[in-house]
């Protein structure tokens, strides 16, 4: 699964995804186009659930659930119709899964902003009306072929024509994709054209140092769109992170309780990112490696099994379950089964977060 990071330029967003990555974008400062081609990156989603599998199954190896980032350069006012760096960059958010807009919630006369002063929700506006513009020019070039089809009869050319219609209609109105309510053979008819207001978002709120836990007005306004589109909201002092992802474990650490976190903020946005994709997390553990794997919220066992292994989904047998919970009261595997505590599971099982599991297969 991807997310996108996306926002104007000059908001943080090269500083986050290097500090998510510990990789080294080309960083726009004030010069706004100079990310010619998405950074991509890979990053771990912290869960403290694998040290405490550990502590009673003790492996050679332990792997965290991970997430691709891309990092496209900024969008501007006009981007659909090919201003800035224009279509190219919104083709690239077409590949993801999610969006994740940075905006800037802080004041510095020495970082320009592009649009002459800070307003959030100006620039979540500006963005969204790009995407949405995008969108409608990606219906509208769809629509003439579905239409030509279904005059043969086609039934699901018939369903796409109605769709189609049907989210022209949404976006016209000023609405997101994202707040239309479709059904699965609706969802199914329109799912080639990667519309950009369809994929959920997460909107990241770049704080200043002095206020990390956000207080001040502008990420107010933020919260408050974010309740009203069902998204959530992460905040982060981009650059603060960045100098935090440099260091050492020993360093990193003692700064962080210099500021006052508990842990990284790039962590609660791994783990918000990870929510936004509709993401849960289960668990294979033995003595090789304990390993969380990703898998869509409502997926069956053989579809979690899937993820392992194409060969595991079409050869599922049953799965072998147990919990955390069952690991910390018994202590291992052997005393779970003894306990009679490790359940069987079969094929219309649907996973919980947190599942530590066993699958058997034959092909």
């Amino acid at each position: 699964m991807e997310a996108g990071i996306v926002g104007l330029p000059n908001v943080g967003k090269s500083t986050l995804f290097n500090a998510l990555t510990l990789s080294k974008a080309a960083q726009s400062e004030n010069y706004p186009f100079c990310t010619i081609e998405p950074n991509e990156g890979i990053v771990s989603v912290p869960d403290q659930r694998l040290d405490r599998i550990t502590k009673y199954i003790v492996p050679q190896k332990l792997i965290p659930a991970t997430l691709k980032l891309v990092d496209i350069a900024g969008i501007v006012k006009g981007a659909s119709e090919g201003e800035g760096l224009g279509n190219k960059f919104l083709s690239h958010i077409r590949e993801v899964d999610a969006i994740l807009q940075v905006v800037r919630c802080f004041e510095d006369p020495d970082v320009t902003h592009v649009a002459g002063s800070v307003d959030p929700l100006a620039d979540i506006d500006t963005i969204e009306t790009e995407l949405m513009l995008a969108d409608l020019q990606s219906l509208e070039n769809a629509l003439g072929k579905a239409q030509r089809t279904a005059r043969s009869g086609d039934k699901e050319a018939k369903l796409r024509v109605t769709v189609i219609e049907k989210c022209s209609e949404h976006l016209n109105e000023g609405k997101p994709l994202r707040l239309l309510n479709l059904n699965e053979a609706e969802s199914a008819a329109i799912s080639s054209f990667g519309l950009l207001t369809a994929k959920p978002i997460l909107f990241v709120a770049n704080v200043d140092e002095t206020d990390l836990d956000g207080k001040n007005p502008l990420v107010d306004k933020v919260r408050q769109h974010a309740d009203k589109v069902g998204a959530d909201v992460a905040c982060v002092c981009a650059k603060l992170e960045a100098e935090i992802a440099e260091l050492d474990e020993e360093d990193r650490e003692e700064m962080l309780t210099d500021v006052g976190l508990a842990e990284p903020a790039l962590n609660q946005i791994a783990r918000a990112a990870y929510h936004t994709l509709g993401l849960q997390s289960y668990f294979t553990a033995g003595e090789k490696e304990v390993r969380a794997w990703p898998v869509p919220i409502g997926a069956t066992a053989p579809q979690a099994a899937g993820v392992i292994h194409s060969d595991f989904e079409r050869g599922f047998i049953r799965a072998e379950v147990y919990s955390l919970a069952d690991l910390e009261e018994h202590g291992g595997e052997k005393e779970i089964r003894q306990a009679g505590k490790l359940r069987v599971e079969g094929k219309s099982y649907v996973m919980q977060d947190g599942d530590i599991c066993h699958f058997l297969f034959n092909v």
